[in-house]
Order: structure tokens, then sequence, then C-alpha cells
């Protein structure tokens, strides 16, 4: 892997763990979340149209992709609202990868390698570290996993839609409407004030780190091969539960850290095999 590949997607892994840190650590994540992702698509709209053309043939995946992303941003703003970091993301992001796998193999007849049977004992192994004694709520760990359903099935749409669109402009015509129709729920829900409570400079580096740490994965994909990048892409699984310890103050023990690391070595498992 070349690397300014590997320090691109690294970057990406980063950024990915940061902006999910600021709308972990919000008063109100539901809220936050979704006026993050506003900020961060009007920042990139400029960018994205002068960045190439979306086909017609692109917007029934983007309408379904709008649907998934809304119960994505849902699932893991309450995730956050009730859970830590921690927990809710390494079982999030640790799981999608596995669900994939499990689908490949049900329903389209594709024999998993060696080392993808290694990756989701591994992945399977790290989330029980990561969601450590029975006395924690099943709850957070059942939205984590929606979540992680969430991610596999715009994962699916989008690997469709980007087919007939160039990717930063779908990526605006997916997570524009999306955030419009977030935010619009979190005023009829929580009200103006909680939403003006968010309009503060972390929700907006959040919202830019939103779209930054995709195109940082678009650019390291152009320089080397997806299951590396994939590979690399999942360490911050590992940087989440280091921020969470570090700036929200969350007990992350040996275990919980050991079971990220270990989360993290079964998705790029997954992904090499």
């Amino acid at each position: 892997m070349p690397t300014d590949a590997f320090l691109l997607a690294l970057a990406a892994a980063f950024v990915h763990a940061t902006w999910n840190l600021l709308t972990a650590g919000a008063e109100e994540s539901q809220v936050a979340i979704g006026v993050a992702l506003l900020i961060g698509a009007v920042v990139f709209l400029p960018l994205a149209l002068v960045a190439g053309s979306v086909q017609s043939a692109a917007l029934p995946y983007a309408a379904a992709s709008i649907g998934l992303e809304l119960g994505y941003l849902a699932c893991l703003a309450t995730a956050y609202q009730r859970g830590p970091l921690s927990v809710v993301y390494p079982i999030a992001r640790g799981t999608a990868p596995v669900l994939v796998l499990a689908g490949s193999a049900l329903f389209l007849a594709d024999s998993p390698s060696g080392e993808q049977v290694v990756g989701v004992l591994l992945v399977g192994a790290g989330v029980l570290l990561v969601r450590g004694r029975p006395s924690g709520s099943a709850a957070d760990v059942g939205l984590a996993l929606m979540t992680a359903v969430f991610i596999v099935g715009y994962t699916v749409v989008d690997k469709r839609g980007l087919a007939h669109a160039d990717p930063l402009l779908y990526l605006e015509l997916v997570l524009g409407p999306t955030a419009l129709i977030y935010v619009a729920l979190a005023l009829a829900v929580r009200g103006p004030r909680a939403l003006r409570a968010e309009l503060r400079p972390r929700s907006a580096f959040a919202g830019i780190g939103m779209f930054a740490s995709y195109g940082l994965v678009l650019a390291a994909l152009a320089r080397a091969p997806a299951p590396a990048v994939a590979a690399v892409r999942e360490t911050s699984v590992v940087i989440a539960a280091g921020l969470a310890a570090v700036f929200l103050g969350e007990p992350v023990g040996a275990a919980r850290a050991g079971g990220a690391a270990i989360v993290a070595a079964g998705i790029a498992a997954i992904a090499l095999g």
C-alpha cells in the first residue's frame, strides 16, 4: 500500500472518529448530529456542484439512501444520547462488515474465505469485550446494532447509485435532503431552543468532518486497493475509544480498549480476505 494512500486512510479514520466524538459529547446528540450534517452539506455544496454530474438513474438510489441515512442518524444519535462512545462506536462500525459478509453468504451464495471467517470471530470476541459486564444497558447495544444495519443498507444502495453519479455530488444529493428532513423533525420534536443551542463551533467542525472523512477515503481509494484502504480506515474503532477516554472521561479500561483493537483487527481480516 503506497504511503500516501495509507496516510489518507488513516486521516479519514481519525476525522471520522473525531466527528463522532463531537456529536457524542454534545448535550443534545440527537439535535447536534442533524445540525452538524446540515452545516457540512452547506459548506461542501459549492465544491459538489463543480465536481461532476448526476444521471437520472442515480435518483432512485439517492431517494432510498435518504431514508436509510435518516434511520442511521436517528439510531446513532439516540445511542450517543444514551450510551458511551467507546461502546456504541465499535459495535456499530464493527458489526456492519460482518452483516455484509453474512448477507453475501446467505443471499448471494458467496463463500467466505478463511481470513473472513477469522475476522468475523474476532469482531464477535471484540464486541463482547467492548460490551463489558451484563450490567450495562442492552438497549444501548441494540441501538448500536440497529445503526450497523442501516450502515449496511445505505452502503449497498450507494454502491449502486455511485455507478451513475460523481461521488461528491451524489453524497451531497443524499445528505443535503437528509439533513433538511432531520433538522425539520428535530425542530418539531425538540423545539427551536434546542436547535439554537447546538449552533456552535463543535457542530460545524463535526459537519465538516462528516464530509471530509468521506473525501479522504475517496482520495485513498484512488491510490490503493479498496480492501487495504478499508482495513486502515477501520482503525477509527480504536481511535474513537482512545478519544472517548481522553476527552469524554469514559472508563475505557484494558478490556474495552483491547476489545476495540480486536474489532479493528477483525474488520481488517474481513476486508483483506
